[in-house]
């Protein structure tokens, strides 16, 4: 396994748990690392001024600005979710992540491969709450059995969703009995963390967004479960995480930015 070394950088302020993690050398070392950070926290996604390659467009900018208030920070307040990356060790000493196919009976993205998590309910005290709260509704996770030890800094959909990505550590992976809520999760099955630095198995499209193009992420996974695209949202926060535990840059590097990494450039623009 790769030197894992975290800076502070990388995450969201939050309180974590000051019990002793008690899973594998592995796992603490990356307890250690990421819970005893400094408050001020900004995110790892390169923020640029606009430039000549990435192109100027003030009317659609004053587009935005005006027709879509959803994109205000203040509003997006109003409209939050977490996510859980919730990691273990494999057979062979390799950090693995946890993902669910959702049921082709939901109206929206049904049978895509997602994080275990939802949109934040008001008995949710925080972000880690909500992210617990849903892996238990959809994939029977013991809260008890995970042990929170930071959360990113918010990922930005398409639809100005807020979603903060927690990050879980499950010591014991067979304490872990699946009980799938099978009106949101078709399949549960997990995959490597370090496959989303690599191009093996890795593509991406040129997409539109507002006017300006980005980047769109897709991986490749097949299993004795079956063939699963990890794209979108999704691939992003893995990107984000994996560059983040094993302190790598992906494999892959394009001209253009990916959504995340526009959304960063729009905002910084507008400031």
């Amino acid at each position: 396994m790769a030197c894992i070394t975290v800076p502070s950088t990388c995450l969201e302020n939050a309180e974590f748990t000051k019990d002793v993690f008690c899973g594998s050398q592995t796992l603490r070392k990356i307890a250690e690392q990421l819970r005893f950070l400094t408050a001020d926290r900004v995110n790892t996604m390169e923020v640029e001024h606009f430039d000549d390659n990435f192109g100027s467009k003030p009317e659609i900018m004053e587009s935005v600005a005006v027709e879509n208030d959803e994109f205000c920070l203040v509003n997006w307040r109003k409209k939050r979710a977490a996510v859980l990356i919730c990691l273990f060790e494999g057979g062979e000493g390799e950090l693995r992540v946890i993902l669910t196919k959702r049921s082709m009976k939901l109206s929206s993205h049904p049978g895509d491969v997602a994080l275990p998590g939802g949109k934040m309910e008001e008995g949710d005290v925080d972000f880690s709450a909500t992210a617990l709260r849903e892996a238990m509704e959809e994939i029977g996770l013991d809260p008890h059995l995970v042990q929170v030890v930071a959360n990113l800094e918010p990922f930005i959909s398409q639809h100005q969703l807020k979603v903060v990505p927690v990050i879980g550590l499950l010591a014991r992976v067979e304490d872990f009995k699946p009980v799938l809520n099978t009106d949101e999760v078709d399949t549960l099955f997990d995959v490597p963390l370090q496959m989303f630095l690599k191009e093996e198995n890795h593509q991406w499209e040129e997409k539109e967004w507002m006017g300006w193009n980005y980047a769109l992420h897709l991986f490749d996974f097949e299993s004795e479960k079956g063939v699963f695209l990890i794209w979108g949202l999704t691939a992003s926060i893995l990107i984000e995480t994996a560059s983040l535990i094993y302190q790598q840059s992906p494999c892959f590097q394009h001209h253009l930015r990916d959504f995340q990494q526009l959304q960063k450039a729009l905002n910084n623009h507008k400031d």
